[in-house]
């Protein structure tokens, strides 16, 4: 059996803390969590001149997390909160190779911002900012270290996301302060927070196309294993 080589995207610092001149950065767990899987993790630094280079080299696509945000004007909207911070470059490189894996229906994993810019991709919407727009909202940049649970999500029944991690509950963890706001009839909703806010989407017309709100690469749960392991087995 071949080997699947999943490309996870990588996020570009300022200089500043590791070096003094500008470098890349990707937590080690993305990584570890494609090997356990069974898959071999190829770091992809943004380049928009790279997508179509990178797109045949690579098997799935990873679209990781970050602390930054989708532009609003990607999504329809002309207004930007006061907190959103973008990194422009790294958005249009994503973007480019998701819509590129999209066409060729490669499969897709969107992990917490990556869920946000699968969802955009997709046609998709996005809440600037949860506590300014969902009432009683959950701490969704939860306290508590982000290798432990900071609350649960519903999974909804018939859904690829429910068949993968077979519960109906999970307890997942949780670092972002926008969410998808709305997606188009073609895409599921396939997990809810407490709050009403979305954590998790799906295309089921794709292969295999998932984004989730949290980190499943930290391995709290099972259902998280299981994500892994499905996406893995779908790049094969």
């Amino acid at each position: 059996m071949t080997v699947p080589i999943i490309g996870i995207t990588a996020d570009r610092e300022d200089p500043g803390g590791y070096s003094k001149f500008p470098w890349y950065a990707l937590r080690v767990n993305y990584c570890s969590a494609v090997q356990a899987a069974g898959g071999i993790p190829i770091i992809l630094p943004p380049d928009t001149n790279l997508v179509d280079q990178y797109a045949p080299m690579i098997d799935g696509l990873i679209v990781s997390g970050g602390a930054f945000d989708v532009d609003p004007a990607l999504f329809g909207e002309e207004s930007v909160h006061d907190t959103v911070v973008l990194k422009v470059d790294r958005t249009d490189f994503e973007l480019g190779l998701t819509q590129k894996f999209l066409a060729d229906d490669k499969p897709i994993f969107g992990i917490c911002g990556g869920q946000q810019l699968l969802a955009v991709a997709l046609g998709g919407s996005l809440i600037q900012h949860i506590p300014d727009e969902v009432d009683n909202a959950l701490a969704h940049e939860q306290p508590n270290p982000r290798d432990e649970a900071g609350h649960e999500v519903t999974i909804t029944s018939g859904t690829h996301l429910h068949d993968i991690v077979g519960v109906e509950t999970l307890a997942v963890n949780s670092a972002h302060h926008q969410a998808v706001k709305a997606v188009p009839s073609h895409v599921v909703v396939d997990a809810i927070a407490p709050d009403g806010v979305i954590e998790g989407i799906e295309d089921p017309s794709k292969r295999w196309c998932i984004g989730v709100q949290w980190h499943p690469e930290f391995h709290i749960s099972d259902g998280d294993r299981r994500l892994y392991d499905s996406f893995i087995q779908a790049c094969t």
